[in-house]
């Protein structure tokens, strides 16, 4: 029934070959799902609820039709693909698994057990790995091999994410049971019978301060040619040889090229790799990255490696996390992700297509020294825009030359700083708006304000003239613009890179906003790249979340309205409403409140709606947890419930307890955020 000719199911219901097709479907059907005489019918109206006789159905199929999208006949025999269940299949193809992983020593696999002493490595791990596919689990056993058995094994792993210490306990249960089993002893013998399959790291020491990275020419040093730190941790003997040291910090990076050339082993991924060429709706809507002006242009710029759909795009993300999962521990330890955009939106985001690009290790931030742990990656995206590497396509059954380039980054505020080099910090934090950034200082609450953003809007809207509700005066400046990398790389051609923590103090040729040259300016096409960084708007969500609440409940610390503020906003001579007015007899001064100042009823029924919200299972945590409507706050949510009371909540709770023009400000603030992270923008 996998094999049974679909075409027929978009034909006309009245052609004789949509009657012929459904007649071949029927005796299928009642050949593996019948219940008696009657099997469920898949009609538009019956939707494989209900249970009728074979005339039945037939007449509801050419009436109806079949319903729509059930292109795969689950309800009538017909099994799920191994994608979908993982764990269905009785006899796994070993054999074809091992011949895609080793496909480069095909030529190599004619050679007897006592002719393997010359062979390549890689013909070797092959070998060792065809001898443990060949062992019985058990005297007798025709169903799994040594080898399927332990990789199964470790799938379970991985899917329900058990410890180490789990599986070893699960290996000793299983020998205990069946004594005649050949299992390995513990998890670690088990990962080394199958690591070759894998995807394996490379381990690259790297200086403590951060400095450089003993690799490539520095792979024999044992000092940092920089600032002369040891190469080995304090509790290595440097007398001893290497293979007993303990280095100081250890950078792990993962091969890009091997993870890429894996994506096209499987026929449906290598279709998949194709999807924003073949198959992305061309509608003028943008619901990918490649609808957008960025890829266009790299497009037109770059037609020889455009012309070619496999060719891969790729986004690189990082931040820090505290791998500890508390925090009265300080440590900050930073991956570095790759995203494939070759993929469909509904894939490239899941985790089983995300890359693990290097682990940078702690305590602390590597901040502008990223650069010396990206080194590895680029040499990789250099090496694949210019030459690319042979890869096999699945679904051609062909060879092709595969190549590879980043298109942007995509990071928080901080991380920006970090990937690009310009400072977000000062008076020209704005990567935007860049030597034009409109800034002041305000000295009471010690912070700098970025104002001007007026100058991004029509040159005929009202806001322009708006001295009141700004900053007292009219904008009728130009919309600043962008550098380009062109411009970028020409400011910073004579530009001293200063790498390590050690280093700091050392004067740069440059004393701008900038802190560095980017290490991505190495790559041939970045300087012409139209978008080279991005903000993560899930960050700028939260941040912009936690300040209203704040503000609105007047929660202490999170408030942006506060006494500090208003002498700001008196110094500044606007909104003279809410200066601070002392009072003569005790000198103690008094503010004014605000239009968006709330009751403490009005507070706690704020706080009621978000509390007594009802969410679909899944679709954000448990936010009435984090309300407390007796204290009149908000605390402990999670980013992606930002994102749920930004677009939803918000705009319901202010509805009745703020002024109009309050809550008509912020319910547009969330319907924009609702427009930008919808997945089709129109």
């Amino acid at each position: 029934m996998d094999n049974l000719d679909r075409s027929w199911m978009s034909l006309k219901r009245c052609s004789d070959k949509y009657i012929s097709g459904v007649n071949d479907f029927l005796d299928k059907a009642f050949q593996r799902a019948s219940k008696g005489n009657e099997i469920l019918c898949p009609c538009k109206k019956c939707i494989n609820r209900y249970w009728h006789y074979r005339n039945v159905v037939e007449d509801h199929l050419i009436v109806n039709g079949f319903v729509d999208g059930y292109n795969k006949w689950i309800f009538h025999g017909e099994r799920l693909s191994s994608r979908n269940t993982p764990l269905s299949r009785n006899h796994d193809d070993i054999d074809g698994l091992l011949h895609d992983t080793f496909r480069n020593i095909e030529g190599e696999t004619g050679h007897g057990e006592g002719e393997r002493e010359g062979l390549s490595e890689d013909a070797k791990r092959f070998f060792k790995l065809v001898d443990e596919g060949k062992k019985e689990l058990y005297p007798g056993c025709e169903n799994f091999s040594k080898l399927s058995f332990i990789i199964r094994l470790y799938l379970l792993k991985s899917l329900h994410g058990l410890s180490d210490v789990a599986f070893t306990d699960l290996l000793d249960l299983l020998k205990e049971a069946f004594p005649f089993a050949q299992l390995p002893e513990s998890f670690n013998k088990a990962k080394k019978i199958i690591k070759d399959l894998g995807l394996g790291y490379d381990k690259i020491h790297a200086c403590p301060n951060d400095c450089m990275l003993f690799w490539n020419e520095n792979v024999e040093k044992d000092n940092c040619s920089v600032c002369g730190s040891s190469r080995w941790s304090n509790e290595g003997d440097c007398t001893t040889n290497a293979s007993s040291k303990i280095p100081a910090k250890i950078l792990r990076y993962f091969p890009l090229k091997p993870r890429l050339q894996r994506m096209f082993m499987c026929p449906e991924t290598a279709i998949a790799m194709r999807w924003h060429d073949s198959e992305r709706p061309n509608d003028g809507n943008i619901r990918h990255p490649a609808d957008g002006e960025a890829w266009k242009d790299f497009d037109s710029m770059h037609p020889n490696f455009s012309k070619d759909p496999r060719n891969v795009r790729l986004g690189l993300s990082s931040d820090g996390f505290n791998p500890f999962r508390t925090m009265s521990i300080s440590h900050s330890t930073w991956p570095v992700m790759l995203m494939n955009y070759n993929l469909s939106p509904w894939i490239c985001m899941k985790p089983e297509y995300m890359m693990l690009s290097m682990i940078i290790p702690g305590p602390s931030s590597p901040r502008q020294d990223i650069d010396v742990y990206l080194q590895p990656l680029i040499v990789e995206l250099k090496e694949l825009w210019e030459f690319g590497i042979e890869t096999y396509d699945a679904h051609t059954n062909q060879t092709f030359q595969m190549r590879a380039a980043l298109m942007w980054t995509i990071s928080d505020f901080p991380a920006l700083a970090m990937l690009s080099g310009w400072s977000t910090k000062g008076k020209l934090a704005c990567p935007t708006c860049n030597y034009d950034t409109c800034s002041q200082y305000l000295k009471h609450s010690r912070k700098m304000c970025y104002l001007g953003h007026r100058a991004f809007l029509p040159t005929d809207h009202p806001f322009r003239r708006d001295k009141k509700s700004f900053n007292g005066e009219e904008d009728h400046r130009p919309a600043p613009t962008s550098l380009s990398g062109i411009e970028v790389l020409e400011k910073l051609h004579d530009f001293n890179n200063v790498f390590g923590k050690g280093n700091k103090k050392r004067r740069r040729n440059n004393e701008g906003p900038w802190k560095k040259r980017s290490i991505f300016f190495e790559l041939p096409y970045w300087k012409h790249n139209k978008l080279r960084h991005n903000l993560d708007v899930m960050h700028i969500k939260k941040n912009i979340c936690d300040s209203l609440l704040g503000t609105l409940l007047d929660i202490p610390g999170k408030s942006k309205d506060h006494i500090n503020s208003r002498y700001d906003l008196q110094e500044m001579g606007i909104r003279k409403e809410l200066h601070p007015r002392k009072d003569n007899t005790n000198g103690k001064a008094y503010l004014a409140k605000s239009c968006f100042t709330m009751k403490p009823e009005e507070k706690r029924l704020f706080c009621t709606v978000l509390k007594n919200a009802k969410l679909p299972k899944g679709f954000a945590s448990n936010i009435s947890d984090r309300v407390d409507v007796d204290e009149m706050k908000i605390s402990g949510y999670k980013s992606h419930d930002a994102h749920f009371i930004m677009h939803y909540l918000l705009q319901i709770a202010v509805r009745k307890e703020l002024p109009k023009n309050v809550s008509l400000a912020l319910i547009r603030l969330g319907n924009f955020f609702k427009a930008i992270c919808s997945k089709v923008i129109r």
